[in-house]
């Protein structure tokens, strides 16, 4: 959400990069790229494939610039599904290639900090499994709703599925999710109270 009004919307900012302004490229990258990141992180578990992502997807909307039709969709909308077609495109080929645990990526290495860093680590090192333990498209609209905050007409879009359908894999994916991170609330710092 942008605070200031005066601020160019991002269908703006892809007209003015269609007709040559680098600047508006470079202030919708500000905008759109770190959220697209996140979504493809949380989607696919592994810090490279995720930048490897977002760079594809922000190349294909500069691709696509010169034939954006402004009104017709919000270019966050989609963005992410380019990120979401993308990442399902990796998954695919994970799937394909998966014969031996060798291929599994590691989970990253909380980094050794102060006590709260180290704690919010773990928390998010935690949601991070609990999330790539959902079913694919339970962790996609979670990840869209609950950590990207978007609205379930705008996730409907993005995935394709009626806004209903989004509604219930949400609903199945926190359910899931609270079933697995119930045993770990004392050691991930919240107090049973």
């Amino acid at each position: 959400m942008r605070g200031d009004l005066n601020e160019p919307t991002d269908d703006a900012l892809l007209v003015l990069f269609a007709n040559g302004e680098q600047d508006a490229a470079r202030a919708l990258t500000r905008r759109l790229a770190p959220r697209a990141l996140g979504v493809a992180y949380r989607v696919l578990g592994d810090r490279a494939e995720a930048e490897d992502v977002t760079q594809d997807a922000m190349m294909r909307l500069w691709r696509m610039a010169p034939d954006w039709q402004p009104g017709q969709a919000q270019v966050s909308t989609w963005l992410y599904r380019v990120v979401m077609n993308l990442c399902l495109d990796i998954k695919r080929r994970r799937r394909a290639t998966m014969a031996n645990l060798d291929d599994v990526p590691e989970p990253a290495d909380p980094r050794p900090a102060a006590a709260d860093r180290m704690q919010q680590g773990a928390r998010h090192d935690a949601l991070q499994n609990a999330l790539m333990q959902l079913p694919e498209r339970q962790r996609e609209a979670v990840v869209l709703r609950h950590l990207e905050e978007l609205p379930n007409p705008q996730i409907a879009d993005i995935m394709n599925i009626s806004t209903e359908a989004v509604e219930s894999l949400t609903a199945r994916g926190k359910r899931a999710l609270t079933r697995l991170l119930a045993g770990q609330r004392e050691a991930l710092g919240y107090s049973n109270g």
